[in-house]
């Protein structure tokens, strides 16, 4: 879907004004309209147990998708985590493959089985160093351990190989996938927004309000026009990525809770390259993870539609903007990564460019100290004094901090999510994912 045909969803933000009857004794709503905001929101419109037009999408950015959820890499995976997200993983790689089935998804939003490639500038040895790789500037190639490497590989024919260059697969397309983050984005509000669910934009919530009993019934929000008003709320998902803990506090300011997520920018680029054509999508896509001499790691992944995505570079000590659409991209950075692209996909023999640089990036991943996303209700007494409803008509959760794996986790994420909000029985085990 490209930038003119969001009509139907900017139409949608506009509807600010209409709200839930107030005597309605559930409501939900959502604070972040990325994609784990809009994967639980079609998750929970679709469970039978909570109506459609209680459900309240709320984003603060006056651009949707302007960050993680636009600016990502959409790669999927299996199987390669840790225990504590192991079950999540698998659920949510199996939803996205249901999904694209069901609706067209290489189509849709680029859906495609791919090929995981490790590929060590100078025969390097690969890296073996634990704790976060992404903090740690590493690859996601470190945490693929358990497929077996199956020797010098030839690779894509985008990639550019060198004499001493050692190349090696580390995933084959039973287990890794691909999808284009954006469009995905943007199927999952389309088909929520055409259940009924509502979509407040650009908005922030700025205060929680209670009902006679104490008990939290609205959240107040502020619109850029400058009208305030209140939305009905028993149920409050806070899906803001790095702005998540900026949310809480200023909902909750009276509790001591400060929740583990914070912020790590992250520069990207995507080109076109005549090595990468609807021609060459036949074979399915690549995903190469890199380990250049230099300690820099880059990522480089082919998706459907010409595209060739390509990051790593990270900006640990840049601040947290108001906005996605805020941020301020450093040239510098994406100089270096034009560079790299030129070295990892240019034209062997030439120092002449035949890439065509159809994007820069810049977005806020949220990270937790764990490496692991936070999926859970916030007990009531962590609320600074205020109550909510007993499950499932109310209470305050979050789902946030999940690093590089935000795409692939999405879906599984959001139905879990909708299980949890609705007080069911889960479909993942999230048991180590709580505060």
């Amino acid at each position: 879907m490209s930038d003119h045909d969001t009509a139907p969803l900017e139409e949608a933000t506009r509807m600010f004004s209409v709200f839930t009857n107030p005597a309605e004794t559930t409501s939900t709503v959502i604070i972040g309209a990325g994609i784990i905001g809009c994967a639980t929101a079609y998750y929970l419109s679709r469970s039978g147990n909570t109506r459609p037009d209680t459900i309240h999408l709320l984003e603060a950015s006056p651009e949707l998708f302007a960050s993680a959820s636009r600016k990502a890499a959409g790669f999927l995976a299996s199987d390669w985590f840790g225990p504590p997200t192991a079950s999540l993983g698998a659920l949510s790689f199996n939803l996205h493959e249901e999904l694209a089935d069901k609706y067209d998804g290489q189509k849709e939003w680029g859906y495609s089985r791919s090929t995981g490639t490790s590929l060590a500038e100078g025969r390097q040895k690969r890296s073996t160093k634990g704790g976060d790789w992404l903090k740690d500037g590493g690859s996601r190639e470190e945490v693929a351990g358990r497929h077996e490497f199956v020797g010098d590989k030839i690779g894509p024919a985008w990639l550019t190989r060198r004499q001493g260059d050692k190349v090696e697969t580390i995933g084959e397309d039973n287990s890794v996938a691909q999808v284009d983050p954006l469009r995905l984005s943007r199927f999952l509000l389309r088909e929520s927004l055409m259940k009924g669910v509502r979509l407040h934009q650009p908005v922030r919530a700025v205060k929680v309000s209670r009902n006679e009993t104490g008990e939290m019934s609205a959240v107040r929000v502020s619109h850029a026009s400058g009208a305030d008003f209140k939305i009905p709320c028993t149920r409050l998902l806070i899906a803001a990525g790095a702005w998540s803990q900026r949310v809480f506090g200023t909902l909750f300011p009276a509790s001591t809770l400060e929740l583990p997520i914070s912020q790590l920018a992250g520069y990207s680029i995507v080109v076109k390259s005549p090595r990468w054509s609807q021609e060459h999508e036949t074979g399915g896509c690549h995903a190469v993870f890199s380990t250049m001499q230099s300690g820099f790691s880059p990522e480089v992944f082919s998706r459907i539609g010409g595209e060739i995505y390509l990051a790593g570079l990270n900006d640990p000590a840049m601040p947290l903007p108001e906005t996605a659409t805020d941020a301020k991209i450093d040239q510098k950075s994406i100089t270096e990564l034009k560079r790299t692209a030129q070295k990892l996909l240019g034209k062997d023999g030439t120092d002449v460019s035949d890439l065509e640089v159809v994007r820069e990036g810049l977005c806020f991943r949220p990270v937790t100290d764990k490496g692991t996303p936070i999926l859970a209700r916030i007990p009531d007494d962590e609320l600074g004094g205020l109550e909510t409803m007993a499950s499932p008509g109310g209470g305050v959760f979050i789902a946030a901090g999940h690093g590089p794996w935000g795409i692939s986790h999405s879906l599984g994420t959001g139905k879990v999510m909708a299980e949890m909000i609705e007080g069911q029985e889960l479909s993942a085990d999230v048991r180590w994912l709580g505060l």
